[in-house]
């Protein structure tokens, strides 16, 4: 897990609680949409997509959107969130039918990496030597 995203600090500020609940509107309104299958772009059919997280700006207009998919390498991620940024102006539309705010953020997608460093950093722990010197 980066820092930085989980901190609730960015650069000396803390996100507020109204960020926060909006960011959580977003996430789970997504989420809706993605299990819907309202998808037809071949290379997001047949995948299962998690929303980790979606950052809202201070000003509620933009939002990043950290996901993850299940059995896919760096390269697939990659492919997978072109195509979710080239759909994001149909997401933001049916984001705004589903969630009662002001604004209806604008949305950039971003693979989320922190499953795979919390994997490696177990794997590291659980090696011979840092288990051994752990475990004495």
């Amino acid at each position: 897990m980066t820092a930085n995203r989980h901190s609730q600090k960015r650069a000396g500020k803390s996100r507020s609680q109204r960020q926060l609940r909006v960011g959580e509107l977003v996430r789970h309104a997504l989420s809706d949409i993605l299990r819907r299958d309202e998808l037809h772009d071949p290379a997001l059919q047949n995948r299962v997509i998690t929303i980790s997280e979606a950052q809202v700006s201070p000003d509620l207009r933009h939002a990043t959107v950290f996901f993850s998919a299940l059995s896919c390498n760096p390269a697939e991620l990659t492919e997978i969130g072109a195509a979710l940024n080239r759909r994001a102006a149909r997401f933001r539309g049916q984001l705004g039918r589903e969630i009662q705010t002001k604004f209806t953020p604008q949305l950039k997608f971003v693979p989320d990496n922190s499953f795979d460093n919390a994997q490696s950093i177990d794997a590291l722990l659980r090696s011979g030597p840092v288990a051994r010197d752990l475990d004495s």
